[in-house]
């Protein structure tokens, strides 16, 4: 089978408008996409963060005094699709898979340099209309999970509009998925073998292959659930013969494996990362390559753990249980290749370093609870508890974010030719690790004595626990100002990075940073060993060019 290949030439590119400009226009170059992803997840991370802030407010007193509580659920809602939908996934996978494929590759550019400008330009107006729906009467108010029949029975109108919204963001991950994996597959230089790509290549080849297995059952899930509400059909709606459960069950079908595609890039991340900056090479490259390939297998197998109490019955429970254990190996894998790589290491105490190791830290922390939820009667114990919430959030926001921190620190030099600050980044990151350790470590006893999650009104005995996890929360708010301080100061007036300030062997440190449109002048280097730190050869021995 023949895949064409959606190429512009340079001089199509050189038409594209300049300087400043080429961010807010329809641009084929990947750079310039994956800078636009970044920057617009960014802007919605502020605001699902200032939706956070809020929920922690109301949660700082028992009683439901700062909003009402319907105004409370469709706050909830919009943070965690927010947080999820617009910020993690298309950061991870968009901003830096865009950005670092091709050169990895050894391209000039993605496959299918338009449906790759399509897929960003789906993301602005989804996340406007998925933000105006709150403003819409009866707005979303049935969680990021929007379980019937409660979806279906709440007002309906922002509920559609919240449907459209996250439709279209999943037909761009799913243009997204496309692209990385005929990228990956059918771009590869001449010479370039398969088990020579760096690990991020293989991050978001595992990825995407979840991607587009699993983000059409979601979309025919939600478009069903809107059959429902609008047409008033019995899929999911009790009161017509509809099964709630098999919305539970299509529902995680997806979101289960999105966890997945939310860390897997993120495991990818740093795996580029500490190699650089304890000088030695990524300890097991075949084992954290079978080990992404055997979390993809075995993502899409494990999604009826969240529904241990929703009557399955316990042949169900027991397969489910057996391969979310099993899920813990590959896992436990790459934490122990991440370690042997930084024992014995020059280790570099910069921003991006500690970034990585606290992602270390907290993922753990969040796999070890997640291998407690995986049992049965652990799981009914605190199944839609606060221990659920502080659990997903050390996977998603202890473990993605703080790699998505690392990976600007690391990459900025790549992007604007300039260094950060290093203090304001160990500043950044000292708030940061404080403040969501302070935050969501207070959780896991909430969650064991009981407290509910997404309610607004609690029982006043949780009250004091509920203060320390809210000034925590206070704390990562104000860690955004030393970052946001540290990306404009270094903009325009940091200190010159040179091509390779970290001394790395990846294609996209050798060439010019910022790259040229075309990524190198002349032909690609062919890197052979991507992680040849402290060997006793030369780094012209390395890197091949034809």
């Amino acid at each position: 089978m023949t895949i064409l290949i959606d190429s512009p030439d340079s001089n199509n590119k050189s038409l594209q408008p300049k300087g400043w400009l080429r961010y807010f226009s329809f641009s084929l170059d990947h750079k310039v996409i994956g800078i636009q992803y970044l920057v617009c997840g960014f802007l919605f991370y502020l605001i699902g963060g200032t939706l956070a802030s809020a929920i922690r407010i109301e949660l700082a007193s028992p009683i439901s005094d700062f909003m009402p509580r319907d105004v409370y659920n469709q706050v909830l809602t919009l943070h965690g699709t927010i947080m999820i939908f617009l910020w993690i996934v298309p950061v991870v996978n968009g901003a830096f898979g865009n950005y670092l494929i091709p050169f990895y590759v050894g391209a000039r550019d993605m496959a299918f340099p338009r449906l790759n400008a399509v897929a960003f330009w789906l993301i602005p107006p989804s996340g406007l209309m998925l933000v105006a729906s709150y403003f819409v009467e009866g707005a979303a108010q049935a969680g990021w999970t929007a379980y019937p029949p409660l979806s279906i029975t709440t007002p309906q109108s922002g509920q559609i509009i919240w449907i459209m919204s996250v439709l279209l963001l999943g037909g761009s991950s799913i243009f997204g998925g496309i692209n990385f994996i005929a990228t990956i597959i059918k771009l590869r230089r001449p010479g370039l073998k398969l088990m020579q790509l760096p690990m991020y290549c293989w991050a978001m080849l595992g990825t995407s292959l979840l991607v587009v297995l699993s983000t059409p059952v979601l979309a025919g899930t939600l478009i069903l659930l809107s059959f429902d509400i609008v047409a008033h059909t019995g899929f999911f709606n009790p009161v017509l013969g509809g099964n709630v459960v098999v919305y539970q069950h299509l529902f995680w079908f997806y979101s289960h494996p999105a966890v997945y595609i939310m860390v897997l890039p993120a495991f990818g991340l740093v795996s580029e990362i500490l190699p650089v900056h304890s000088r030695k090479p990524l300890f097991g490259y075949t084992t954290m390559v079978f080990s992404i390939m055997g979390i993809v297998v075995l993502g899409l197998v494990v999604w009826a753990h969240h529904m241990f109490t929703s009557g399955t019955p316990p042949w169900m429970r027991l397969f489910f249980t057996i391969a979310t254990a099993f899920i813990a190996v590959p896992t436990g894998i790459k934490f122990f290749n991440w370690v042997a790589t930084l024992w014995g290491g020059k280790i570099s105490i910069n921003s991006a370093m500690l970034f990585s190791c606290g992602f270390i830290i907290n993922f753990v922390f969040g796999g070890i609870t997640g291998v407690a939820l995986a049992q049965v009667p652990f799981d009914i114990h605190v199944h839609d508890t606060y221990f659920v919430v502080a659990h997903f959030h050390y996977i998603v926001y202890g473990g993605t974010v703080f790699i998505i921190f690392s990976s600007i620190y690391h990459w900025f030099p790549k992007v604007t030719g300039k260094l950060m600050s290093e203090k304001l980044g160990i500043l950044h990151f000292a708030i940061t690790f404080i403040g969501f350790n302070l935050c969501f470590a207070p959780q896991h006893w909430l969650g064991l004595n009981g407290m509910p999650r997404r309610v607004a009104e609690y029982d006043p005995q949780f009250q004091f626990v509920n203060q320390i996890s809210s000034i925590g929360a206070l704390l990562m708010a104000i860690s955004t100002i030393p970052f946001l301080l540290n990306i404009f100061l270094s903009i325009k007036k940091g200190k010159d990075s040179g091509d390779n300030p970290w001394n790395a062997l990846t294609p996209e440190w050798l060439t010019s940073s910022p790259p040229p449109v075309e990524n190198w002048e002349g032909d690609a280097p062919l890197v052979e060993e991507p992680y040849g730190y402290g060997k006793p050869i030369s780094q012209e021995n390395l890197i091949k060019k034809t």
